[in-house]
């Protein structure tokens, strides 16, 4: 064969370095994207932020505003570009001056920005953190012992686990100290004993048994302590079945003091080193804020959320004015203004896809969960002429904050389940209905998987009983033995 050239005009989907960045932007949590354009700001120096005491030049869009808001067309004109120069936050309107939304409580506080109080709360949120072995450690330094004591109470310290339990037991500590110190069991129970005396109380025991045993001693003088002790040391398996016909049978109790006995063991901690555990922090930031304003649920982005980005003046004057000579500066000015319209665009995106949610779930803010409809992504992506990735990518990591919480955007979407009438009833709205019916029920007499099905089934929502189950633990509610009480 011989080589020949051939012309061949054909199609082909190409994503432009812009397309790219808007849906990298598109699918970031709003705390990634923060931590995005710190980089951006760092690379391009015709990027920059916006001071808060300057005015905001995007004020014109007004939440609240009726209507779906369009994402700006994208447009390679200067004049469009210039106009994108100083994208900023669309200012939120002043509803309640004082309204604030609380993140912490889900809910809106009164109060402002510049409260009275705001130093002594940073304060409290930036306490030092005290780890459970630094507490015993603590406490060790104010006894007398005699130095050989203190290290084998140091030894039995550093094993234990996060709990507070020593897993380890004792016999294996012994080969830990060297062989010429000559350290046998006595002289560890003894430095155990010790750390048993230590707060938390229950910190040092080998089980769960022992650990309520010990915080019981603590109390003895309370008139419940003698049988609670007594079912903690022989009967705690009985007790953890909620089987309490045979428990007084085999301790002779009446139902009252069983059911004071019971009070007390719940209220001790079986876990007395969780306390001291560092908990990580997971800090969430709404991208959008709904309120119910003139009878009207209204959704707008979160001014704390949106980034107020600008191209830096100074730079863009000079590349104005020369003309040559500037490639490289010029490329970062057009990425900052790719980046700015970006920014613009996605949350643009984010409060038409959030207005649409509001707009069909107007009776879960009005009544709760409920009253939450059957909504699939496609449902959304049809009425905004987006493609159902592009929703995926927005409901994904984020948040709305409403009067009845914080929600991501996902949980106002679900499965639905069909009713007797026709209709369809939404699984969130079934989760719900069971969590009610078993915060109403009898404890003496709890309603069974069964049970729970056919009270739904009157209420014309056939749902099977295994799928009942599976509701019911996935919102961690015990199985009807240990959901029985006295």
């Amino acid at each position: 064969m011989k080589p020949a050239l051939q012309l061949k005009l054909s199609q082909h989907l190409a994503l432009t370095p812009q397309l790219q960045q808007a849906i990298k932007l598109l699918q970031l949590s709003t705390i990634e994207m923060q931590q995005e354009l710190d980089r951006y700001l760092l690379e391009n120096p015709l990027l920059e932020r916006v001071d808060g005491d300057e005015p905001e030049p995007y004020a014109d869009r007004k939440a609240g505003q009726e209507g779906d808001v369009d994402a700006p067309a994208a447009s390679g004109s200067d004049e469009a570009a210039d106009r994108q120069d100083d994208a900023d936050v669309p200012e939120a309107p002043d509803f309640d001056n004082d309204d604030r939304w609380d993140s912490d409580a889900g809910t809106f506080t009164g109060g402002g920005r510049d409260g009275e109080d705001e130093d002594g709360e940073a304060q409290d949120l930036h306490a030092a953190h005290c780890s459970l072995h630094e507490h015993l450690y603590r406490q060790l330094g104010l006894t007398q012992l005699a130095e050989r004591d203190r290290t084998l109470v140091r030894l039995l310290i550093d094993a234990l686990d996060d709990n507070g339990y020593l897993a380890t037991p004792l016999p294996e500590l012994l080969e830990v100290p060297p062989p010429e110190q000559e350290v046998d069991l006595e002289e560890l129970e003894i430095a155990l004993k010790y750390i048993q005396s230590f707060d938390p109380l229950g910190v040092g025991a080998r089980s769960p048994r022992e650990c309520l045993s010990l915080q019981l001693q603590a109390l003895k003088d309370d008139p419940r302590c003698a049988l609670a002790q007594k079912i903690v040391e022989s009967h705690l398996e009985l007790l953890a079945a909620r089987d309490f016909n045979k428990l007084m049978r085999l301790t002779g109790c009446s139902e009252d003091s069983l059911k004071a006995a019971q009070a007390l063991i719940t209220s001790l901690d079986p876990h007395p080193g969780a306390r001291f555990a560092a908990l990580e922090a997971r800090y969430v930031i709404p991208d959008v804020i709904v309120k119910k304003l003139r009878g009207k649920w209204t959704a707008y982005i979160n001014p704390d959320a949106f980034p107020r980005l600008r191209v830096n003046r100074l730079y863009a004057e000079i590349l104005a004015r020369q003309r040559r000579g500037n490639g490289n500066l010029g490329g970062q000015l057009q990425e900052a203004r790719w980046l700015i319209k970006n920014v613009q665009q996605r949350f643009d995106t984010i409060l038409r896809v959030s207005e649409a949610i509001v707009e069909r779930q107007r009776q879960f803010f009005e009544h709760g969960e409920v009253a939450m409809r059957p909504l699939v992504l496609r449902e959304i992506a049809e009425v905004l002429g987006l493609h159902e990735s592009t929703i995926s990518r927005v409901t994904s990591q984020k948040y709305m904050a409403t009067p009845r919480g914080l929600f991501e955007l996902k949980y106002f979407f679900g499965s639905h389940v069909a009713t007797d009438t026709g209709g369809a009833c939404s699984a969130t709205a079934i989760r719900a209905l069971i969590k009610q019916l078993i915060a109403a029920e009898d404890g003496k007499k709890p309603l069974s998987d069964s049970q729970i099905s056919e009270i739904l089934g009157q209420q014309g929502i056939v749902v099977a009983r295994r799928t009942v189950a599976k509701y019911r633990e996935g919102q961690g509610i015990a199985p009807v033995n240990l959901r029985k009480s006295l």
